[in-house]
């Protein structure tokens, strides 16, 4: 794909995942590497500092290091695999909500050498959630799917909440709709929640949340009704148990701490050095 069809996919959605968006973004940052190509890339989706990150990582050299932002990508995720497998208890039950490569690649990990059942939700407007099912069945993982408002039930029968994320704050942790509610009531339960992601998907600013078209869920115009979407929701640190990332399993405070002495880059300006 060149440039402009990568963009077009974007922002259509047909490229979906932070993971994804940032892969095929920073491939089109490959090509064009400009200020304003930047900028145009950065604007396609508000909610994913996966991208920023892998072009500030890149902005000197945009083809060099844009390969090796690729490979961490790749590591990133190999790693997040195999520590995060190390949670899941033999005969458990884990709930997650929408799909996270990274979340799948721990449970398929994890699937080697223990027993365990997956209860998730569909994750309206777009079912991600059955994306989920349909690749943990195929890896042999036994799983219940459940309606987004029976998350309550899921909840109950779960050992643990193990969800991904799309941005990690100061403040919050940014993932699906429904995670936030999802998060609270998982603690009330006494369940932890755990979160898998890329310490590059931490934004040293707060995210802004992306509200989406009202006819992705009612594609009905009726007088005196709006619809909201909001696609993603902000996550308290409270309601979290421990990140897990390429770098290791910590609180939100200490993963916040790691990720800065990991990757001191990481905080600053995203344009500087780019060719106006």
């Amino acid at each position: 794909m060149n440039f402009e069809k990568i963009c077009k996919n974007i922002k259509e959605l047909k490229i979906q995942g932070a993971e994804n968006v940032a892969r095929h973004g920073i491939k089109a940052f490959m090509m064009r590497h400009d200020r304003n190509s930047a900028k145009r890339l950065l604007s396609l989706r508000a909610t994913e500092p996966l991208l920023k990150n892998a072009i500030k990582f890149s902005r000197k050299d945009p083809r060099g290091l844009g390969k090796v932002a690729l490979r961490h990508f790749d590591e990133a995720q190999l790693k997040i695999a195999k520590i995060g497998s190390g949670l899941i208890r033999n005969n458990s039950v884990v709930y997650t909500h929408c799909h996270s490569s990274s979340v799948v690649d721990v449970l398929k990990e994890a699937k080697k050498t223990k027993k365990f059942i997956v209860c998730n939700t569909e994750t309206r407007p777009r079912y991600q959630g059955r994306m989920t099912a349909t690749e943990l069945a195929k890896a042999g993982i036994k799983v219940r799917h459940f309606v987004d408002s029976g998350a309550g039930y899921a909840l109950r029968e779960a050992d643990m909440m193990v969800i991904g994320a799309d941005s990690i704050t100061n403040k919050h942790v940014i993932n699906k709709i429904g995670s936030g509610i999802f998060a609270k009531i998982a603690r009330s339960y006494g369940v932890p929640v755990y979160v898998c992601a890329d310490s590059w998907k931490y934004d040293d600013v707060e995210t802004k949340i992306e509200e989406r078209h009202g006819k992705e869920i009612w594609n009905t115009k009726i007088n005196k009704i709006k619809v909201k979407n909001y696609a993603f929701e902000a996550i308290d640190m409270e309601n979290i148990t421990k990140i897990i990332s390429e770098i290791g399993i910590y609180s939100p405070r200490e993963f916040i701490k790691q990720v800065k002495v990991h990757y001191p880059w990481i905080q600053g300006e995203v344009m500087g050095g780019l060719d106006r």
